[in-house]
């Protein structure tokens, strides 16, 4: 897995900046006469909600501007308050307007899937972790991932070459679950089978692998397969879990439950940044 440190930031961000910059830089801010002059901005919460993502929104404003300062009023993971100061920047008034949007855009981003993660962690029984997936934003994946844990989730794999996962078409693909399973465990990587069917289940359930993940079962349909585990395997849920039912689905006692949406379908936290 990537690793989230300084370079990776500055590769990110440094990106995005030009993404907004080309070809002829900021020809707005570039009208203002005192542009040089340094001036103070406060990053301000319009919700309530987890924090993520400072390091992007710092590491924007330096880029473009090295005299800016950026002084944190709270640390990714920890939970904000509407109106509550999220950060100050001390810098040029160009380097402030210039940045200001990409910073935000990491900022917010990250933010909204610490804050969905944690909704949905809030809800559920302490043994059953919420899981991301590979349901991702291209070339994202690290810092989204990142967010997850934030807000108090876990990272499943991180990518197709960590770990083995036998999918609904890898089956159909293969014609023989059972054989499928047999050439994974050989690999020594940890095995996750996708199953659909107490029938599918038992055909392997001799076999020593590591989880098997249960595929948009009902709950009373999940219950009788975890019945049949008797905790021979890690467990895991996936297929429409949501807000409404991730508790019902939690008190099954499954171990993991793998939630697309908390990358895929985070709402963009809400800030605002102004002069002081």
């Amino acid at each position: 897995m990537q690793k989230l440190n300084q370079t990776y930031i500055n590769t990110v961000v440094r990106k995005a900046l030009k993404e907004d910059l080309r070809p002829r830089g900021d020809i707005t801010t570039n009208l203002i006469a005192d542009k040089d002059k340094i001036i103070k901005a406060k990053i301000i919460a319009k919700q309530d909600g987890v924090i993520a993502g400072l390091d992007f929104c710092k590491t924007a404003f330096k880029l473009i501007g090295k005299e800016s300062v950026f002084t944190k009023k709270i640390s990714d993971g920890k939970k904000i308050k509407k109106k509550k100061v999220i950060a100050i920047i001390k810098a040029k008034k160009k380097t402030i307007l210039t940045a200001e949007r990409t910073a935000l855009n990491f900022l917010n981003h990250a933010s909204g899937i610490a804050s969905l993660t944690n909704q949905f962690v809030k809800k559920i029984s302490k043994k059953t972790k919420i899981c991301c997936t590979r349901k991702t934003t291209p070339n994202l994946r690290t810092l989204e991932k990142y967010a997850v844990k934030k807000g108090g989730g876990h990272n499943h794999r991180y990518n197709l070459s960590d770990e083995i996962l036998i999918k609904e078409n890898h089956i159909s693909a293969s014609n023989n679950l059972r054989d499928l399973v047999k050439k994974a465990i050989k690999t020594k990587k940890i095995v996750t089978v996708e199953i659909e069917s107490i029938n599918q289940l038992k055909q392997i359930m001799d076999l020593k692998f590591k989880r098997i993940l249960f595929d948009n079962m009902s709950s009373s349909q999940l219950k009788k397969c975890l019945k049949l585990c008797k905790n021979k395997y890690q467990t895991e849920y996936s297929g429409n879990a949501t807000l409404k039912n991730i508790k019902q689905i939690s008190n099954t006692r499954i171990n993991r439950i793998s939630v697309g949406a908390i990358t895929h379908s985070a709402k963009s936290f809400d800030t605002t940044l102004l002069f002081r």
